[in-house]
């Protein structure tokens, strides 16, 4: 039990709720309103596998730059608190769940899911050659609205892209701000960041730009599902608290990166999550 709770700390499992309401977006406007217990159910498993798997391969993959930075060097695995092996069967364990959910689901989400599997174990290296690691970082929690959408209907359709795309925009724009902490390390060790590679103002701005994309691609989803006002609020407090965000951090003062990051981000995506429900089930 030890080691359980060791490695869910590990691996921030109170960070689902910056995708799986999401996904949870993208299995109701697929249904409509509300999806299936039995689909909510096996979309609910293969988010908890796939991000299970991918923060597991994250830590495996930087475990030695973890060792070398201060800000990460008490983590599990450097810590020496969990072994090589054992994490590397969570992470087995997690693929396998998210693979039989995407079979429970629909073929196509299961023909699909290598796609997802890409993406996760490509974000641990893309910081060693690329700045656009926050890009692909904010792809893989966009595939899951797109694969909520699938796993309720076996099919593509425009809302889920855009879904997707204001959900890649919104995790690229945040995934910047938080970099900025290890700019320094970053450049010393040869890593690549938006931070690290423009500047800290520079990188401040490309976010504040991400996060002016974001709520574009929510209203256009709005207006693909034909959404009620109901949506719209929801889109505005989204665009609050991504104001709210920036006025919080600043290139000379990150004290307050962890209200700007966590808090906000999970409120974000949990509100629009409750006022798209509400218009759904209320105003059909």
């Amino acid at each position: 039990m030890h080691k359980l709770k060791v490695f869910f700390e590990m691996i921030k499992l109170e960070h689902t709720l910056f995708a799986l309401p999401f996904a949870y977006l993208g299995a109701f406007l697929a249904a409509d309103g509300i999806p299936s217990a039995f689909k909510l159910i096996w979309i609910t498993l293969a988010m908890i596998g796939a991000r299970t798997a991918a923060m597991s391969l994250n830590r495996l993959i930087d475990r030695h730059i973890d060792a070398r930075n201060p800000r990460t060097a008490q983590r599990a695995l450097p810590a020496g608190q969990l072994r090589v092996n054992e994490v590397y069967i969570y992470t087995l364990l997690s693929f396998l769940l998210l693979g039989f959910s995407a079979y429970r689901l629909n073929l196509l989400a299961l023909w699909l899911m290598p796609i997802a599997v890409f993406f996760l174990v490509l974000y641990s290296y893309t910081k060693r050659f690329t700045w656009a690691c926050h890009l692909v970082l904010g792809i893989s929690l966009g595939l899951a609205p797109a694969g909520a959408w699938i796993g309720v209907t076996g099919h593509w359709a425009l809302a889920p892209i855009l879904l997707g795309l204001g959900v890649v925009t919104w995790v690229a724009g945040f995934d910047v701000v938080y970099a900025c902490q290890d700019v320094e390390f970053d450049r010393k060790e040869g890593l690549h960041s938006i931070p690290a590679i423009f500047g800290l103002r520079r990188g401040l701005e490309i976010s504040s730009f991400l996060h002016m994309l974001a709520p574009l691609f929510f209203i256009a989803v709005g207006v693909v599902m034909s959404m009620h006002w109901l949506y719209y609020v929801g889109v505005a407090i989204a665009i609050i608290l991504l104001f709210r965000q920036h006025r919080l951090v600043s290139a000379d003062d990150f004290s307050k990166i962890g209200v700007a990051f966590f808090d906000l981000n999970g409120y974000l995506s949990i509100l629009l999550f409750v006022f798209s429900i509400l218009d759904l089930t209320l105003l059909r």
